[in-house]
């Protein structure tokens, strides 16, 4: 059989992974599914990620990909044989046989992220690893107006960590806004790309609005001022929700 190319979904609770990207010294979700794919090929595979999520953040819907050599399982196989091997808090879901030239981070077209709020008076285990919780009674209706903001292509400098020299701070946001549910308020965003930690600084500077007026964060983000964002949310939650190829 020639070279194939497998496309997995994965799903990870990141609260004890140092994110994503493999680090000598620190356990990562890329070290872990390497040394998985390396006790099924002997040359154990380098796998590509959509995304490389930050330490403590999850992924319900991480896309990787990777080439393995002379590989005879058949994809139906695959997610079991790899889940074997895998720890508890990391597992694939699904398996596909990807186009040759496939590639999970260049050929993504939107990535969808959630934000989960906790409101509550007390701490709840159940919610504790995946979701930052507040006190006061949110205001939805004015963070969706904030949210409405963000939509289009534009220079998201104001919610960028450490940009990189050269790096564009434009990205266009196809979609964003707060939905209750149950005990829970949600921001969901959907772009083509991200910058590094722009939506828990979005979701910082939502909450630390004290005026609550979209008008004010419309000037925040126009500013392209990092020191006007409000304080960077929690990355417990936040969670890579979805891909789109």
């Amino acid at each position: 059989m020639g070279e194939r190319n497998i496309l997995l979904t994965v799903a990870y609770d990141g609260t004890e992974f140092c994110g994503w990207q493999r680090q000598a010294r620190e356990r990562t979700v890329q070290g872990e599914l390497e040394r998985a794919l390396g006790e099924l090929h002997p040359e154990r595979p380098g796998v590509v990620a959509a995304g490389r999520t930050d330490s403590g953040v999850h992924a319900a819907g991480q896309v990787v990909n990777f080439r393995p050599q002379n590989s005879s399982i058949p994809i139906d196989r695959y997610p079991a044989a790899i889940n074997r091997l895998l720890p508890r808090d990391l597992k694939v879901r699904s398996a596909r046989e990807a186009a040759p030239a496939f590639h999970a981070r260049y050929d993504a077209l939107q990535r969808t992220y959630r934000y989960q709020i906790l409101v509550s008076d007390q701490p709840d285990p159940l919610y504790e690893r995946f979701a930052h919780r507040i006190s006061r009674s949110p205001r939805v209706a004015a963070w969706n107006r904030m949210a409405a903001a963000l939509l289009g292509e534009q220079d998201f400098t104001t919610f960028a960590a450490s940009p990189q020299p050269g790096e564009s701070m434009h990205r266009r946001v196809d979609a964003a806004s707060f939905t209750v549910s149950g005990a829970l308020v949600v921001f969901r965003i959907t772009a083509n790309a991200f910058l590094w930690r722009m939506i828990r600084s979005i979701v910082g500077t939502v909450l630390d609005l004290s005026s609550g007026e979209p008008e004010e964060f419309h000037e925040i983000l126009g500013s392209r001022d990092r020191s006007r964002a409000g304080p960077t949310a929690p990355a417990r939650g936040l969670c890579l929700e979805r891909v789109r190829y």
